[in-house]
C-alpha cells in the first residue's frame, strides 16, 4: 500500500539534494531544446515534401 510519511520522507531528501541550474546550464538546456526543435520541425517538413512530391498522401 502506499505510504504517505514515505513518500514525504523521500521528497524531502530530493529537494535537499537538489539545486536551481545556474545561468550556463539554463541556457545549454535552452541551446540543445530548440536545437531539438528545430530539428524535428526540418524533418517534418522534409517528409511532408516528400510525400507531397511523390504524390504518396499527405
Amino acid at each position: 500500500m502506499f505510504d504517505f510519511g514515505q513518500f514525504v520522507e523521500q521528497s524531502k531528501r530530493i529537494f535537499s539534494v537538489s539545486k536551481k541550474p545556474d545561468w550556463s546550464e539554463y541556457k545549454q538546456m535552452a541551446k540543445i531544446t530548440g536545437i531539438g526543435i528545430i530539428l524535428i520541425a526540418a524533418l517534418g517538413f522534409v517528409l511532408t515534401f516528400v510525400f507531397r512530391f511523390l504524390k504518396l498522401g499527405l
